[in-house]
């Protein structure tokens, strides 16, 4: 992604499977509190329930934005 670095050294940002609780899905990146990471591609979409706007993805975080908070970057919907 450009502009995200990791850094190989330590799993401080990394990519993660998570559950992202979002009204839409055109953003690519979502506070901290709109996600819940899980174990597994399975575990993501097996809790996911687009009815209720819970969609499961790929995501890589979390980092810092300029105004404190902490990010998650879309890498991919899992379908």
């Amino acid at each position: 992604m450009k502009g995200i670095y990791l850094d190989s050294q330590t799993r401080v940002t990394g990519e993660f499977y998570a559950i992202v609780h979002v009204p839409g899905r055109h953003r690519k990146r979502y506070s901290e509190t709109s996600v819940q990471l899980v174990d597994s591609p399975d575990e993501a979409l097996s809790q996911a329930d687009p009815q209720k706007k819970f969609f499961a993805a790929k995501v890589m975080g979390p980092a810092r934005s300029s105004e404190g908070v902490k990010l998650y970057y879309l890498l991919e919907w899992l379908n």
